[in-house]
């Protein structure tokens, strides 16, 4: 296993860490090592890409001259009454 050694660490979050660590009944070292899996873990299911990529996976590839059609309404604007 490898070790991490991790200086200059604010007192405040040390403090924070150690009574999360108690909170969880673990060491300090083992609440750390948690929180390192956890954010891995999260990193590793979200998705490289952003919301246009998202929407574009959405469609269906046809070939390198696929085009998603624009659509065109007209937008009228509210009527309101004096």
């Amino acid at each position: 296993m490898a070790q991490l050694v991790v200086r200059n660490i604010e007192n405040e979050v040390k403090a924070r860490l150690q009574r999360r660590a108690r909170r969880n009944r673990r060491s300090m070292e083992e609440e750390v090592r948690d929180i390192l899996r956890a954010a891995v873990q999260r990193e590793e299911k979200t998705p490289i890409g952003g919301l246009g990529s998202e929407i574009a996976a959405l469609f269906p590839k046809d070939g390198p001259d696929f085009q998603i059609e624009e659509l065109h309404i007209e937008i009228k604007p509210p009527v309101l009454e004096e």
